[in-house]
């Protein structure tokens, strides 16, 4: 378990650091299968940093509280919510697959007494609550919340939380930070009104909660083959494997605020829908692409039964929206319809989820990244914005940087506020963004937002609106299957994959038919590309090229797609970098790689 004791920043004197036991009691002893939610996030708690994953609140205290009330007040929703009392056995050491709560037991405070009140309160109680993210929490053992009670010659001030994410998410910190204020103030806390997590999993296995997941995956599916497997496929773009460190950026503007209000008044869409457009519109812009394909995080709360449970019930809702409309109107109706097609299966058993997505990915020899992110957190209904988030209403318009962190996909944003300014933070890959960049981004969204308020948007004046800019590819770029290709690239990963075998990769019309393999919805009239190799006396087949290529692409260059054929062939041809050359070679063997093979007799 981490502390963020003794980690004051803010003035020269170390707080004086104590820890007090908490003894809770409530309800029964309980075992069930996870929620889908917790099944997701563990994968994700087991996989990623900690201070990725793990997440933070901050909950003022009125000034006069003593110490008391508030570890009873946490006591109360310890004992009141069995999701703050369950814990997760992992099988010898595996993934767990269970939920267990306790009727009984404790958890720790961490007391910082301080001589004097921090010159920024709020803001030093947000640092200590970040700080605790750090660290996994033990699934099987810890209380899934780390509380450090922040005081001042022993009179409380804040708490600051780091939550485990298996078992809250925003709306459940929301909802428990609603419930701490009332107990603070005396109220009583109104009955329980939705499901708590074991009997939330008993609905998600019902044959309802089955179908639902079943037309998720299939939904998700469709996606996975058809769509852009690379937002940003160009020269200078890297793989989301490979994570970069990005600061925070973050836009505080009334104009946009005004401006969203405007185009929402004028299209008759909810702001939300607008604002999703106009950033899908902006990313597919910058990208160069026909699509955007970006994760929004649903919360999943429709329903009055999960409307208030205590758990994390947040998945990724996968929107593909196709940006090929005269202009930016016709665009936003899209959007209303895509963006509730993709909240509608945004819950699904997330092991299957990723055993069809490594599926997909290996016949289509493509991979997955989760590029680009938008996470609207507006609507919250106690906003868990941290202390700076809520400050500087008075901006007109202001960019401002922020800590860098790791970046575990290329493109993220934040939507705190939409009024009275819009409030937006936004990790952009270095490697595709620029400082310049990243914030001509973030100023080209607002101005689109003050043209839709204006009027209806040409799609094709984006460049001229926004000022953001196309992605620059050069003239061996392609478009295979949907995405943005280099040819050389394939050809080196190719090459490393097979251990640097002579490759040729070219590009060619599919085979009449189009009875090859390739991804679903392709066409026998789009370009394929097809890899030459030479295998000398190897026993190198299709598919063990194709496998070992597709092991590789995750950590491959930008614009590595597979090839949809491979010809296999003895040595390779004097001019080795000229196809025709390649093609009037005797060919041992060829085939897609991912299925029946066509061998050719010596």
């Amino acid at each position: 378990m981490n502390s963020a004791a003794g980690k004051d920043t803010m003035h020269g004197n170390p707080p004086h650091t104590t820890t007090v036991t908490v003894a809770y009691a409530g309800g029964d002893e309980r075992r069930g299968p996870l929620t889908m939610g917790q099944a997701n996030m563990i994968r994700c708690i087991l996989r990623d940093d900690p201070t990725h994953i793990n997440i933070h609140d901050v909950w003022p205290v009125p000034k006069g509280t003593a110490p008391e009330a508030v570890r009873d007040a946490l006591r109360t929703l310890a004992g009141r919510h069995e999701g703050l009392r369950t814990t997760f056995p992992r099988p010898q050491g595996g993934t767990p697959v269970d939920q267990v709560v306790s009727a009984e037991g404790t958890f720790t405070v961490t007391v910082l007494d301080h001589a004097e009140l921090p010159a920024d309160p709020a803001g030093y109680a947000e640092s200590v609550a970040r700080a605790a993210r750090a660290g996994r929490f033990d699934l099987e053992r810890e209380f899934p919340l780390r509380i450090t009670l922040l005081t001042v010659a022993g009179e409380p001030f804040h708490v600051a939380l780091a939550f485990s994410h298996a078992v809250a998410d925003g709306s459940a910190m929301a909802i428990l930070r609603e419930e701490f204020a009332e107990l603070l103030a005396g109220k009583e806390l109104s009955g329980l009104t939705s499901l708590p997590p074991v009997d939330l999993a008993a609905v998600e296995a019902s044959p309802a909660g089955l179908r639902k997941s079943e037309a998720s995956l299939r939904y998700w599916e469709r996606i996975l083959r058809t769509g852009p497997q690379e937002m940003f496929a160009e020269p200078r773009g890297r793989r989301p494997g490979t994570d970069e460190e990005a600061r925070q950026l973050t836009l505080r503007s009334r104009r946009g605020s005004r401006a969203l209000a405007a185009a929402a008044r004028r299209t008759g869409h909810p702001e939300a829908t607008v604002l999703m457009a106009a950033w899908c519109a902006l990313v597919a812009h910058r990208a160069g692409q026909d699509s955007c394909v970006t994760a929004v995080p649903s919360a999943n709360r429709f329903h009055a039964r999960v409307a208030r449970s205590v758990t994390t019930t947040s998945q990724d809702a996968l929107l593909h929206l196709d940006v090929r409309v005269p202009a930016f109107d016709a665009l936003v109706a899209r959007t209303w319809g895509a963006v509730l097609n993709a909240y509608r299966h945004s819950q699904f058993d997330s092991v299957r989820l990723w055993e069809m997505i490594d599926r997909v990915t290996a016949e289509r020899g493509s991979h997955f990244g989760r590029d680009v992110v938008f996470n609207d957190v507006s609507a919250l209904p106690a906003p868990l914005l941290g202390a700076d988030t809520q400050e500087r209403d008075d901006a007109e318009q202001e960019l401002t940087w922020g800590p860098p962190q790791a970046l575990p996909t290329r493109l993220l944003a934040f939507t705190y506020r939409t009024a009275p300014q819009l409030h937006i933070s936004l990790w952009a890959a270095p490697s595709l963004f620029t400082p310049e960049e990243a914030e001509g981004f973030l100023s080209g969204l607002v101005l689109l937002l003050e043209a839709a308020a204006a009027g209806d948007v040409p799609m094709e004046a984006l460049a001229e609106v926004t000022g953001v800019r196309p992605a620059e590819r050069g003239p061996g770029w392609l478009r295979v299957d949907g995405c943005w290709v280099s040819p050389d690239a394939v050809r080196e990963a190719l090459g490393r994959a097979v251990g640097g075998l002579p490759v040729r990769v070219a590009e060619e019309p599919a085979p009449d038919g189009s009875a090859d393999g390739t991804a679903e919805g392709a066409t026998g009239t789009e370009p394929h590309l097809t890899a030459y190799l030479a295998r000398g006396d190897t026993s190198l087949t299709p598919e063990a090229a194709h496998r070992a290529l597709t092991a590789l692409i995750p950590a491959a260059g930008s614009g590595v797609l597979a090839p949809q054929r491979y010809v296999l062939v003895g040595n390779p041809p004097t001019e080795p970098d000229r196809t025709d050359a390649w093609r009037r070679l005797e060919i041992i063997e060829e085939g897609t790689g991912r299925s029946r093979q066509v061998r050719h007799e010596r």
